[in-house]
This record gives C-alpha cells, sequence and structure tokens, in this order.
C-alpha cells in the first residue's frame, strides 16, 4: 500500500514502503498542493503533458469504478459495514489537502474527520499527534471502528518525532476516540508504519513497519506497542529479485533497484493467524496471533513458529476472506489474485486499469471486494524524475463469488 521508496534497504506497501528510495524529487510538504476528484461516472482532467491515453477496461471485466481521482496519488481504501467509504492520500510526492477523506456515493470527498486533523504544516510541529502527517493505511474493523495508521514521514524521508501513531475513530460521531502514539523505540526514525489488523475480540492490532522490516503488536487497553521480529528474514525484501511492474523493473534515481520490506498483512476471520509479506518478495508467512499476544516469548522463539507458507506472486495488499481464501493485489500483471487454503493460486481478475493494484476491503457482508490503484511505479522516483501516470487513481469494486 505503499510508495515508492528505497532507502538501504526499506519499504513501499502496502502497501509500499519498506525499503523505499528517498528521493531528490519529493515535494515540499509545507507547500500548498490540490486535491482534484472527479466523480464515478467521468474521468477527471489532468494537466500533466506526459500523460496519454490510460488503459481502457476489457469487455468482461467485472471492476465497477467506485471513485476516481487525478491527484494526489492515492493508496488506501476503508469501507464501513453501512457502505461508507473512506480513502487515503499520503503525503509522498504531494501535500494533499485531504490525506483521509470520505468518498461520497457522487466520488466527491470532504476530509476526515475534519479539517484541522487533515491540516500539517511547520505551525503544528509541537501537536503532531492531532494532525495527519503522512497516513498511510485507513482501515475498518468489524465493529465498524474506523483505524488510521500515520508513519508520520512525508515524503518517505524519516519520521516527524511524536508523529507516528495508530488512531481509531467512530464514525457515528466522526470523532477521534483513540490516539495511540508510538515512541522511537517502537517506531525508529526510518521505520515507516505501513498497514494494520485490528483484532477486536481479544483488543490487539497488528502493523507492518516496510521501512525497517518489522511487526509492531500494539495492546489496545493499554495503548502500548512492541517491535517483533525486527529484520528477520521473513520481514526483509528478497534481495536477489528483480521485481517488475509494466515489464519494467523498479529502479530508483540512484540506480538503486527497489527493495521492500513487510507490507501486506491479514487476519484471519478467526483471529488465529496474522500473515504477512514482503513486498518485493515471493514468499508468504504467518504465525499465530497468540504467540505475537505473549510478551514474553522472544524474537527466537517467535521466529521458531513462523510458518512459510511458500510462494505467492508480489503483491502490495492483502485481506483474508471467510473462507481463508488470500486475496493478493498482483501488481506486476495487474491482477486480482487469490491463494486458497490449499496453496493454488486463482486470477480473480486482471484488467489494465489496475496500475498497481494497492489496498483491499471488504464490503460488511463480505460479498463485495474494494480495490486501490495507486500507480506506484509511474511515480517520479521510478521514472528518473518525471511522473508516467497516464490515468486516474481508481477505487473499484467487484462482486465476489
Amino acid at each position: 500500500m505503499l510508495p515508492s521508496l528505497t532507502w538501504p534497504v526499506l519499504p513501499v506497501h502496502h502497501h509500499l514502503v519498506g525499503v523505499l528510495a528517498v528521493s531528490i524529487f519529493f515535494h515540499s510538504c509545507n507547500s500548498p498542493s490540490s486535491q482534484t476528484t472527479s466523480t464515478a461516472g467521468g474521468p477527471a482532467a489532468t494537466t500533466d503533458s506526459t500523460q496519454t491515453a490510460g488503459p481502457v477496461a476489457p469487455a468482461n471485466s467485472p471492476l465497477q469504478i467506485v471513485a476516481q481521482f487525478r491527484e494526489p496519488q492515492m493508496v488506501g481504501v476503508a469501507v464501513l459495514p453501512d457502505g461508507r467509504v473512506f480513502a487515503d492520500f499520503p503525503r509522498w510526492d504531494n501535500n494533499p489537502v485531504m490525506p483521509i477523506a470520505e468518498v461520497a456515493p457522487d466520488g466527491s470527498i470532504k476530509p476526515y474527520p475534519d479539517a484541522n486533523w487533515c491540516t500539517w504544516n511547520e505551525t503544528l510541529r509541537n501537536e503532531p499527534h492531532k494532525h495527519w502527517i503522512c497516513p498511510q493505511s485507513v482501515y475498518a474493523d468489524n465493529t465498524g471502528m474506523l483505524w488510521v495508521v500515520d508513519p508520520a514521514s512525508p515524503g518517505l524521508r524519516a519520521t516527524v518525532p511524536g508523529g507516528p501513531k495508530l488512531v481509531k475513530i467512530d464514525p457515528k460521531t466522526d470523532k477521534v476516540t483513540q490516539t495511540i502514539s508510538f515512541p522511537e523505540s517502537v517506531a525508529p526514525r526510518k521505520s515507516y508504519l505501513n498497514d494494520v489488523r485490528v483484532d477486536t475480540q481479544n483488543q490487539y492490532a497488528y502493523l507492518t513497519d516496510s521501512g525497517l522490516g518489522s511487526l509492531v503488536v500494539v495492546d489496545l487497553r493499554t495503548g502500548r506497542g512492541r517491535r517483533v521480529l525486527s529484520g528477520h528474514a521473513s520481514m526483509l525484501a528478497d534481495t536477489t529479485l528483480n521485481i517488475k511492474a509494466d515489464g519494467k523493473e523498479l529502479i530508483d534515481p540512484s540506480g538503486n533497484k527497489a527493495r521492500i520490506n513487510a507490507d501486506g498483512i491479514a487476519l484471519s476471520q478467526d483471529r488465529q493467524y496474522l500473515y504477512w509479506k514482503p513486498l518485493t518478495s515471493y514468499n508468504l508467512y504467518r504465525i499465530k496471533t497468540e504467540a505475537l499476544r505473549n510478551p514474553v516469548l522472544t524474537d527466537a522463539q517467535l521466529a521458531s513458529q513462523i510458518e512459510d507458507l511458500g510462494k505467492v506472486p508480489a503483491c502490495d495488499g492483502m485481506e483474508i476472506d471467510a473462507q481463508n481464501n488470500l486475496y493478493l493485489t498482483a501488481f506486476e500483471d495487474h491482477s486480482i489474485k487469490r491463494r486458497t487454503p490449499a496453496g493454488k493460486i486463482e486470477t480473480m481478475v486482471q484488467d489494465p486499469r489496475l496500475e498497481w493494484p494497492d489496498t483491499f476491503a471488504f464490503s460488511g457482508d463480505g460479498k463485495t471486494l474494494y480495490v486501490t490503484t495507486s500507480a506506484i511505479h509511474k511515480t517520479p522516483t521510478w521514472n528518473k524524475g518525471i511522473g508516467k501516470q497516464d490515468q486516474p487513481y481508481y477505487i473499484f469494486k467487484m462482486a465476489l463469488q
């Protein structure tokens, strides 16, 4: 779900974060930036002269457009049981006016939970816990609460002190009800908290850190987080691979290949297993959540309980359904794939409009799958400083069979 980065083996995520390349092409996070939207019915205009006509839908595509945005870049989506939709626009190459936004049925957006939370500039440095600095993920739990992960690393450079946080919002009141700020011992300066899953039964949250390669386990009752398995092989990018998108390797301005650590994450419906994988890797892993919740276990003891589930496509986002089918945003071939409990990989849809499919969300009844496109491979970081985006960023939905 994440972006276009690459520090020494860090991340992109999604989410895309992990080994993301720190780019000289990031704009200042304090300069104003417009947020151009379009309705679900028509394309947004563009002013980028390098853009061409984007990919078109195959005649038989099951994807339906929920909303589309020309700029700024979008990565995340969340859908509440009542159908309300939320989107996430991180402060990477742009400085979005609405980094977290509610998406109306007509495709228009409004700042969420309000304009004050969406404002970030130098004058607010003394209250980083009250504003979206660089939100990376928005997630709806099974009780209808909304959660936002803010790694607080604008431009993917380094965290803002006091900024990394996990925030809970009650959509019934549109008010923040819990803010868990992470100290540097949990979210170091080069970390990039990427995605989250929330276990409402046991009151725990699990996050990936794609910047340094780690999981963060949060006791929601106490608000305390723990870094676990930091730097473990299952958390790190596979440096032997040459991951591609549109048939082209991801190379940053310094000539470095994308190396993105732990990114995608999924929690089984029975809350017994947590799944994850580094973005630039073909390996999938899982562990029993009971082990993660045990603060007495050392990293070595946890590592002994990790299960290597074998090869899957490179992907950004993951989600799991009630039948334990694992969905994967397979960006290398513009597709959504599904891994069955038996380990079989199935292609759910392949559509050229899936320009770096990023993040998933289920409808309340679990019968509809939502997915975003973030076109990470077309951002300046991976194209010698020149943006190659040629279509809107989409939120799609498709019926599950």
